[in-house]
């Protein structure tokens, strides 16, 4: 199999032998878990990388980086964290329930913000901060795809985006847009940075996500019980 057939984009979240069968599980595997933890972390780090480049964020970070901003007295680690305890409240009137995926989430990404930008080195040349924010965007392609097909219940956002399509019945795409637009408008408003980074992430980060899913859909072909008597 050559390198194109390999990371040809997935069309859905596989399901994998590392993946609990239920998503509100309270006891999944130990390796579920860590892989769900590591997944979490390279979510963070390539969000951290992101940051650090300097050249645009996240729609979500800037939301967390105006807040911080704002505030004054928070890290955007810490205004991450804010910002997806507040999301999860949102879950209430849409009846979404949270699993151990989504609280994992919450804390493990804004942690690894909170630790990371302060020591990530300040790129010195144009070139740096374009590679900074690649690699950010590959290592968040990598850990949406770990953490999403450990199945153990959806992050914050990703959790209000599906609820809001389930209950409206607006297309999920409108919906995604919807909030990703609303979100970096209001960040930007509060100060948060917008730029070449914002745009290669926007442009860039499906069809990564969706390759890093393929290629742990061929990691993960191997059967569950198969491992499991291993």
């Amino acid at each position: 199999m050559g390198l194109a057939e390999f990371i040809r984009p997935a069309k859905k979240v596989p399901t994998v032998w590392w993946s609990s069968s239920d998503p509100m599980s309270l006891r999944p595997r130990p390796y579920t878990i860590a892989i769900l933890v590591l997944g979490e972390f390279l979510f963070g780090l390539g969000d951290s990388l992101l940051i650090a480049a300097g050249i645009g964020n996240t729609p979500w970070t800037v939301l967390a980086q105006g807040i911080s901003n704002s505030v004054g007295a928070w890290s955007i680690g810490e205004a991450t964290f804010f910002v997806s305890v507040a999301v999860m409240f949102l879950w209430i009137p849409i009846k979404e329930i949270p699993g151990i995926g989504t609280i994992l989430n919450a804390i493990i990404i804004a942690l690894t913000i909170h630790v990371m930008v302060p020591i990530l080195p300040e790129p010195q040349t144009t070139a740096s901060s374009f590679l900074m924010a690649s690699s950010g965007i590959i290592l968040v392609g990598i850990g949406s795809a770990m953490y999403l097909t450990a199945n153990l219940g959806p992050g914050p956002r990703d959790g209000w985006m599906t609820g809001i399509q389930r209950v409206s019945g607006i297309p999920i795409g409108r919906v995604r847009i919807t909030i990703e637009v609303s979100v970096l408008i209001v960040g930007f408003a509060l100060g948060g940075t917008v730029g070449l980074g914002t745009v290669m992430f926007a442009l860039a980060i499906g069809p990564v996500v969706a390759s890093c899913l393929a290629v742990a859909e061929r990691i993960g072909s191997q059967d569950r019980t198969d491992f499991d008597s291993q």
